[in-house]
């Protein structure tokens, strides 16, 4: 795979600071992981904006569709023991 045009796609992900969930921040082409590690920093981390990096190769990233999303989240609903709002909080309970 030394020919760039090859290069397989990685998506970055960023996590900006301890305690933090890791963000999307772009993707990049490199030869392999070590090489899309070190280019996500010279490219998104120029200003000490992260504390960890994480890259993915892009072909295996699943992701459901917009058309699906009926289909994929509707049955949530259908369940509405998963909201509690049927419950009678006493009023001494404070902060819930």
């Amino acid at each position: 795979m030394s020919d760039k045009k090859n290069w397989p796609l990685y998506e970055v992900f960023i996590r900006s600071k301890n305690g933090l969930s890791h963000k999307h921040v772009g993707s990049l082409h490199a030869a392999d992981a070590e090489m899309a590690i070190e280019n996500a920093r010279d490219v998104y981390t120029r200003r000490s904006e992260g504390i960890s990096i994480w890259v993915v190769e892009s072909k295996y990233i699943t992701a459901s569709s917009p058309e699906e999303s009926e289909s994929l989240f509707d049955p949530a609903n259908d369940k509405v023991y998963r909201h509690p709002t049927f419950y009678n909080i006493p009023d001494e309970v404070k902060h819930m």
